[in-house]
């Protein structure tokens, strides 16, 4: 970690061993009424729950947990063949009240302190873009977090995350699975379809989220895979 990216550090209990290298990086939001609120809980031993960072949304960055521990905030999650994220990632938290509380924007000083220290991340673990995912691509049955007004589309634009393809064409699969089949192979878990159809809306049609497979998707998801396969062909001829 750069020090200069954080501001100060409230050391949480909240953390053991990790089993695997760090992959991936994990947003949230607090879903909590103040942010004061959700770093008590975060540093509260009885919660069992961390991260390794909260981001107030005035962009003061407190670092709750090393990065070479393995903070407790995926929970119960899946990504790409991964069933322990916690292991895998490094976790971080937005102050924001979340769908319960009065969802909002997140603010402009919030996610001026979120990039440099995302970028940092990315760069010191080679994180691939298309493995900084929200908590709701991870656990579609159970999280929406960090929600439909993430700026996704500014992360990518700094390759710190996927672009959103634009769909060339409407695409219907042959039936719900195939589409859900697609969406395994990108890397979603498609145990309850309606609950992953719209973690990916949130994260990829987030104007539109109905629950329900239609053209618009099916393109989306075949521009996804068809980008992702050609990045994998390319990674392959470097090293042939």
């Amino acid at each position: 970690m750069n020090r200069w990216l954080v501001n100060r550090e409230q050391p949480s209990p909240n953390w053991d061993e990790r089993a695997l290298p760090v992959s991936m990086v994990v947003l949230h939001y607090t879903g909590m009424q103040t942010g004061q609120e959700a770093l008590e809980r975060l540093c509260d031993a009885e919660a069992k729950v961390s991260a390794h960072y909260i981001i107030d949304e005035d962009g003061t960055v407190t670092a709750l947990v090393p990065e070479d521990k393995r903070a407790w905030h995926a929970g119960r999650s899946y990504w790409r063949g991964i069933t322990d994220i916690n292991s895998a990632s490094v976790g971080i938290e937005l102050v924001n009240p979340g769908h319960e509380w009065g969802y909002r924007a997140f603010p402009e000083a919030q996610m001026d302190a979120l990039l440099p220290l995302l970028a940092d991340i990315v760069e010191r673990h080679d994180i691939d873009p298309a493995n900084v995912v929200g908590h709701s691509d991870i656990a579609p049955a159970r999280k929406e977090d960090p929600g439909e007004l993430f700026d996704w589309p500014r992360l990518a634009k700094l390759r710190l995350a996927l672009p959103t393809p634009k769909a060339k064409m409407n695409l219907l699969y042959d039936n719900p699975g195939a589409f859900y089949l697609a969406l395994e192979r990108f890397g979603y878990d498609i145990a309850d379809g309606h609950a992953v159809v719209r973690a990916f809306e949130r994260r990829w049609r987030p104007n539109k989220i109905e629950g329900e497979i239609d053209g618009q998707l099916g393109g989306i998801l075949f521009e996804l895979l068809l980008e992702r396969d050609m990045s994998d062909r390319g990674m392959l001829d470097d090293n042939d």
